[in-house]
């Protein structure tokens, strides 16, 4: 009875998950499906006659190799930026007692309250005063820009476990703030960087509004999700090309996480540990 019972768990389990995964794998199979198939066999999850063309036509003709490279290049450089801003400014307020402390964070978690929409037109006459509008510098800095309250409170909350002892006795080898920072807490804070890393490459990757708004005058200088977009016609809607798009934006985010899921998981228990 026993085993009857965790069968049919299991069973019902593997059919939520099924359920849940469905519309991931009809993306990819549409993506290897013609048109009139698509048309035809539209929940079939098996493709007839598989094809890579529309893989190639977006790849060569609607520059998707382009929004691939921007998205890449955006994506690594505002990923940097993130985690060294946010793990200085975690140590600086995990670490120390000054004067105004509590009031920044209170600051901070209050931004959150604040809709990423209402900050579009700011930000966007922040980046054409520097004459950065339709540039990959200036997507870079608005995708940096902001509080990033979850990963300072993830920095925040280990540096605030870690014990004193240890900067103690870097003081005591000689170690002024900078290289205590550098050579001692920087190493102890790598599942927490990495959870960081995880999480800022996935909002970057798939990040939209943003970058529409910043490359409206430059097409070429689109990412993934604004270059999607772009399929859909005022009359007309490609749906293969989409699908196939869909799938090249979708899987590196997803590798990412299957050969990172240890690190991340081990940050975000490493940060709350305390």
């Amino acid at each position: 009875m026993r085993k009857i019972k965790t069968f049919a768990t299991h069973a019902l389990l593997a059919g939520i998950g099924f359920i849940w995964i469905y519309p991931f794998l009809w993306m990819i199979s549409a993506s290897f499906k013609s048109q009139p198939e698509f048309f035809e066999n539209r929940l079939g999850l098996v493709p007839k006659a598989p094809t890579v063309d529309n893989i190639i036509r977006i790849w060569e003709k609607a520059h998707f190799g382009t929004y691939f490279m921007n998205t890449i290049i955006v994506t690594l450089f505002s990923v940097l930026l993130v985690l060294v801003m946010t793990m200085m400014a975690g140590y600086a307020m995990g670490r120390f007692r000054f004067w105004g402390r509590n009031l920044c964070m209170a600051v901070f978690l209050g931004s959150i309250a604040i809709p990423l929409v209402s900050t579009i037109i700011p930000t966007y006459e922040v980046v054409k005063s520097m004459n950065l509008v339709g540039t990959k510098l200036g997507l870079v800095l608005s995708q940096a820009g902001g509080a990033h309250v979850i990963f300072l409170l993830l920095f925040t909350s280990f540096f605030e476990s870690v014990p004193k002892e240890l900067e103690e006795a870097s003081k005591i080898d000689g170690c002024n703030y900078p290289r205590t920072f550098f050579h001692v807490m920087m190493p102890l804070c790598k599942p927490v960087a990495t959870t960081v890393v995880i999480m800022e490459t996935i909002w970057a990757w798939n990040a939209f509004m943003l970058p529409l708004v910043l490359t409206l005058n430059n097409p070429l200088s689109r990412t993934l999700a604004v270059g999607l977009y772009a399929f859909k016609g005022e009359n007309t809607v490609d749906w293969t090309g989409i699908a196939a798009g869909g799938t090249i934006a979708v899987i590196p985010v997803i590798l990412l996480f299957v050969f990172m899921q240890k690190h991340f998981v081990e940050g975000i228990a490493g940060a709350v540990k305390s």
